[in-house]
């Protein structure tokens, strides 16, 4: 092709749309994209892994490398003439739209084999980020450079102010989408929702481009996958989310477990673990072990249901509701973090409306401020491989301390490896710092077995002086001798947990000292 049927062929399009300001919009609205896809990753893995500093980690890791890729490849493109140039990034946002969209079915489609044949939970995260996240990033990288060299080209008299632009647009959408996707696209719209938005924005970005440059093949490439990614969204619009509701901390699951049971209960489920199971005519009714063992301790310490309470952390409310059906006239304080958790506990769990004070907010926030003493502290926000390191610390078990009457009693569910347990120990360790006596329970038949177990803890400055626990179903709860935790403690010497140094993500999520 001669040079003048090249520029015959370039001014064809549509110059005024090739401008700086178009230039600029689309790099904004292409970092925010690909930033609001980063965020939703970390919510799409959480019924499958939870939410962790792992999934966290995995999913930026993966991101970054996605984007850096792409601006390697970008920048090739950004070397050709800028019609082709133009064309290859409007099928590069084609392809991040087709991808983007692909996220969810390609991860409920992988994630059970893979986490049944991953053993380990830190390479099984990575493994489902970079399935689901890299190509989008990858395709949402590579437009950068060459949006670059174009807004350049349309400045030759100053080039620098131009790059600054372009950078300062990209870092402005990046802030943009990252605010917008965790304030208002997660607990407003959903994954799903939010997904198909970024793929109808990769979409007319495409669209938009391919009137600024591009070739016939360039145009059937991105009609392609516009065809495929429309058919996606639909398919993915009609499965509709696995959350009943999601909500800027989990993916809340309401599960009917009438059948199981034979009666009527239900199931709350956060991200992917279950957090309480509730009979609607047996409010007394325990199900779940840990909760038993904490209920059938802490009766056996008080004589019955303890005159006061504060519950750090609310889940299903299952023991709150227990305890309150139990002893009208208790004083029950619960910090839930997440209000939308006690919606559904209202709406779904047949939480009670009244007796039980309910505060929203971070439970080492609301202890702070609250100044009076209870009975019972009970510390039910562990879960397997996420655990909130602020209330697992030396500091905070003090201020614990300091919100229990004399005589009172502290319980908190840990979630550890049998035999190592070096979450388990590091915990016990920093609450001997702090208490006289820390006993640890677990299901007898688990802590023989081996594998991941649910311990509790009970601390306080007066011992149990039991051994053994049979609740009314028959089970038996075993303490561990404290001449084995303090075998195993001089065999791993765990870290005391403070507030500048607790590793507790490492610890539970690796099995590992």
């Amino acid at each position: 092709m001669s040079v003048q049927a090249s520029t015959t062929l370039e001014n064809a399009y549509h110059p005024r749309l090739l401008s700086s300001p178009v230039i600029l919009l689309l790099q904004a609205l292409v970092s925010a994209a690909g930033l609001v896809v980063e965020i939703i990753a970390g919510r799409m893995l959480a019924p499958y892994v939870g939410m962790s500093v792992y999934s966290w980690t995995a999913v930026i890791a993966v991101v970054l490398a996605g984007f850096s890729v792409g601006h390697w490849i970008g920048g090739v493109f950004a070397e050709r003439p800028r019609q082709h140039s133009l064309g290859m990034i409007a099928v590069a946002l084609g392809l991040a739209a087709t991808t983007t969209a692909m996220t969810l079915p390609i991860l409920r489609l992988v994630s059970g084999p893979i986490l049944s044949s991953t053993p380990d939970a830190g390479l099984a995260i990575l493994a489902l980020a970079s399935i689901i996240v890299f190509l989008p990033s990858f395709f949402a990288g590579i437009p950068s450079p060459v949006l670059a060299k174009t807004i350049v080209d349309l400045r030759p008299a100053g080039p620098g102010k131009a790059l600054g632009a372009i950078f300062a647009a990209g870092s402005i959408g990046a802030i943009i989408g990252t605010l917008a996707a965790g304030f208002l696209f997660i607990s407003w719209l959903g994954s799903t929702l939010t997904l198909s938005m970024i793929a109808l924005i990769y979409v007319i970005s495409a669209i938009v481009l391919l009137f600024m440059g591009g070739t016939l093949k360039h145009r059937i490439v991105v009609v392609i996958s516009i065809g495929i990614t429309s058919i996606i969204t639909a398919y993915n619009l009609s499965l509709g989310t696995v959350c009943t509701r999601e909500s800027q901390y989990y993916c809340i699951r309401i599960v009917d477990f009438t059948p199981e049971l034979g009666t009527s209960a239900k199931l709350m489920v956060l991200d992917h673990l279950g957090h309480g199971i509730n009979l609607e005519a047996y409010p007394k009714e325990l199900i779940t072990p840990y909760v038993a063992l904490i209920d059938l301790f802490v009766q056996n310490r008080f004589g019955g249901v303890p005159a006061s309470s504060f519950f750090i952390g609310g889940g299903a409310y299952t023991l709150p509701r227990a305890w309150k059906a139990a002893s009208p006239g208790a004083t029950i304080t619960v910090s839930e973090i997440d209000p939308e958790v006690t919606k559904l506990a209202l709406d779904r769990m047949w939480l009670p409306g009244t007796g039980i004070n309910i505060v929203h907010g971070d439970a080492r926030v609301t202890l702070r401020h609250v100044q009076k003493r209870y009975h019972t502290i009970i510390g039910d926000a562990f879960t397997d491989i996420a655990a909130p390191p602020h209330l697992v610390t030396y500091e905070f078990f003090q201020l614990i301390k300091e919100r229990l009457k004399n005589g009172g009693l502290y319980a908190m569910n840990v979630v550890d490896h049998v035999p190592n347990m070096p979450a388990l120990l590091a915990i016990h360790r920093t609450q001997k710092a702090v208490f006289n006596h820390v006993e640890v329970f677990a299901e007898e038949g688990d802590f023989l077995s081996g594998g991941r177990t649910t311990f509790v803890l009970f601390a306080s400055d007066e011992p149990s002086g039991q051994d053994h626990l049979v609740d009314q179903s028959g089970q038996v709860y075993a303490k561990i001798a404290p001449e084995r935790l303090a075998q195993l403690q001089l065999k791993y010497d765990p870290p005391i947990l403070t507030d500048d140094y607790a590793p507790i993500d490492r610890l539970v999520g690796l099995g590992e000292l």
